[in-house]
């Protein structure tokens, strides 16, 4: 019993390790903080996916009282933990991006054009804000035929989820 009290232990140091790491990278000033703002992208980093009403869920539970605009790690790390040994906010199975990518390509030519993909991304739904459309076209688009080919995309996208998580 103690060696699987002892497993479940180095499974939860090498979680925090992880999430620290992912942390630190943007704390830019070393003091244990960041922007809130940048909560969705150290999250994403660890391979979750939430929603932003999901995001701000989380944000509730740590960001500071009142309100700072910033976010502690010893806040963070206890709340993110508990986030990934429960695997929640997972990513989107890849048939469903493709679906989603196929509904939007109303000519089934395996291409969505710039103009189309950010009307859709921009003004329909949970719309991203232009950050995030910028960011998602930095990386989706083909500067050669100025559309993004979605099962690339998809293909680039999909998480291996054992790169994030031990066994």
């Amino acid at each position: 019993m103690a060696e699987e009290g002892s497993r479940e232990d180095c499974v939860v140091a090498e979680i925090e390790r992880k999430i620290t790491e992912a942390f630190e990278a943007f704390d830019h000033e070393g003091s244990e903080t960041v922007d809130v703002r940048e909560i969705g992208s150290i999250v994403r980093s660890l391979g979750c996916f939430p929603t932003e009403a999901e995001l701000h869920e989380l944000l509730a539970k740590v960001e500071e009282e009142p309100p700072t605009g910033y976010v502690h790690l010893e806040k963070f790390l206890p709340v993110m933990t508990k986030v990934l040994l429960d695997r929640s906010y997972r990513p989107i199975p890849e048939d469903v991006l493709l679906h989603a990518f196929e509904a939007l390509d109303e000519n089934k030519s395996g291409y969505i054009t710039k103009e189309d993909l950010v009307k859709h991304m921009t003004e329909e739904g949970e719309p991203f804000t232009e950050e995030e459309m910028e960011e998602m076209l930095s990386s989706a688009l083909d500067p050669e035929t100025n559309a993004v080919h979605y099962r690339d995309y998809i293909s680039m996208m999909i998480v291996d989820e054992t790169d994030h998580l031990p066994q």
